[in-house]
């Protein structure tokens, strides 16, 4: 059995508590919050801390908090020659203090804490400094996960910028969607059947496969139309922006 323990309270971290809870070949020792009241209403089985001095070395120490922490945060690790990673998918891996061992546990999928998420299906790419760190990692990877890659650094970098754009960006689409409904008294839900299709098409095609709409067909008509009934100018940058790109990428072709 591997012992792991993690350091952080955040959407990612509570999933992998979860996540690690129901698999019997991990043995989850020890969680580091610093406002322990908000892990400990998700777990009782698990000890929680808040001091870095009380942690104990284990196989595995996992940082999962914010990027610009993972630095400081490895830096207050009181153990030394231990496998530490973090779980960022734009953090390099010398980012991490250099007294412990290094490596990467970075799940590609969105957290939150209010949505459950099937973990099995989530793709999980890993680094280490050498072989046996790597193999302890696939074999905690595995556990939860039925994907799992090796990755360079580079290349996990780059995978993190597609990820914003094919979620934290289309999300921010959806805001905007939301605020253009609740303007006109319409309901979002309407859309919704035409976001799920729109997903599910990339499934079996490719994106340049299932565009559709007034940029596509270079339709200057309706996005003459579509840019006068917009009142937000920032709204309208985007729309301008965006169409420009989809009549760009339509000429590549």
């Amino acid at each position: 059995m591997i012992r792991v323990s993690i350091i952080g309270s955040g959407n990612v971290a509570q999933h992998l508590i979860k996540a690690f809870s129901k698999t019997t070949e991990i043995e989850l020792i020890q969680v580091f919050s610093k406002n322990k009241q908000s892990i400990i209403k998700t777990i009782t089985t698990v000890e929680v801390i808040s001091k870095f001095d009380d942690l104990i070395p284990v196989d595995v120490t996992i940082i999962a908090v914010t990027d610009s922490a993972v630095g400081q945060v490895s830096k207050q690790i009181p153990f030394t020659n231990q496998l530490v990673v973090h779980t960022s998918g734009s953090v390099t891996m010398n980012a991490l203090d250099a007294k412990n061992r290094k490596g990467v546990f970075y799940p590609l999928q969105t957290f939150s804490t209010s949505k459950e998420v099937d973990f099995s299906i989530i793709p999980i790419f890993l680094e280490a400094q050498n072989d046996t760190d790597y193999k302890t990692l696939e074999i905690v990877a595995k556990t939860v996960s039925n994907s799992v890659n090796i990755i360079s650094t580079e290349q996990r970098q780059a995978l993190h910028i597609a990820a914003v754009f094919v979620s934290n960006f289309t999300n921010h689409l959806y805001q905007i969607g939301y605020e253009i409904c609740i303007e006109n008294n319409l309901s979002f839900d309407v859309l919704k059947p035409l976001i799920l299709e729109t997903s599910n098409k990339i499934v079996t095609l490719s994106p340049n496969d299932a565009q559709t709409g007034p940029a596509i067909r270079k339709d200057t008509e309706t996005i003459n139309q579509h840019l006068a009934i917009l009142t937000d100018e920032s709204q309208k940058k985007i729309y301008k922006l965006l169409t420009k790109a989809i009549i760009d990428n339509g000429k590549k072709l």
